[in-house]
């Protein structure tokens, strides 16, 4: 089967799994192999394939799969911990890439999700992010005076992205019905990304541009937790 446009294979990126994990297992001795490992490179662009764990079946880990590599935690993170290991995965990918030349990056992202347990079935969504986290979305209240709909939204999703300069990219953040636990939760997700002309040097420039990103992300999330949330999450 012929590739597709635009999904080539990579050719250095199964010499690059086992030059990145010799790098990494200090740090990230387990590894493991998602089904997607089976499928040929050419078809799962930008699909993780390969997990590496501090130890198994925890976190924080690394993936990577053909043009895609992340670092995530949960909930054991700390600022201080993730910046070092992000910036540790930056430098480890550029020194194992075999032809570091003909890596190009085409997009950086920061992404925080957090969660907080809600109850769709007796409370109203838009009051919650109204009332919590200074949101306000409404649809008209004529539009429930037609006879046997429930004004309560049982699911959403909404989202916008805006413009920001330092660092130059785009700021995201939406707000979704979903999971915590096994309870269901408002979502709400805080993104920095760059891309293109956007993108610093790499890896030189990384470290300036995740501080930069953090600094946005930090400043959004609690200024939207102010007051009731910000005191509901310091129980936790």
């Amino acid at each position: 089967m012929s590739p597709a446009p635009g999904e080539e294979k990579d050719p250095h990126y199964k010499l690059l799994l086992g030059r990145l994990f010799d790098r990494l297992q200090s740090k990230y001795p387990e590894h493991e192999a998602l089904p997607a490992a089976s499928i040929p490179d050419e078809l799962v662009g930008h699909v993780v394939q390969h997990r590496f764990r501090a130890a198994p079946n925890e976190w924080p880990l690394i993936q990577l799969g053909p043009g895609v590599l992340t670092l995530n935690e949960t909930a054991k993170y700390t600022w201080t911990d993730f910046e070092r290991r992000a910036q540790e995965a930056i430098v480890a990918l550029h020194d194992a890439h075999p032809k570091v030349a003909d890596l190009k990056i085409q997009t950086i992202l920061l992404r925080y999700i957090d969660a907080v347990e809600f109850d769709f079935s007796k409370e109203d969504a838009f009051d919650f992010l109204r009332n919590y986290l200074k949101v306000e979305l409404r649809f008209p209240d004529g539009l429930f005076a037609y006879p046997g709909i429930d004004r309560l939204p049982r699911s959403s999703v909404w989202q916008t992205t805006f413009l920001c300069r330092n660092p130059p990219g785009r700021v995201g953040v939406s707000f979704a019905t979903g999971q915590k636990a096994d309870g269901r939760a408002i979502l709400w997700e805080t993104t920095v990304q760059s891309a293109g002309d956007d993108l610093p040097a790499m890896p030189d420039g990384f470290p300036k541009w995740l501080e930069s990103a953090h600094n946005i992300t930090s400043d959004w999330f609690f200024k939207l937790i102010d007051g009731e949330l910000e005191r509901r999450f310091d129980g936790e």
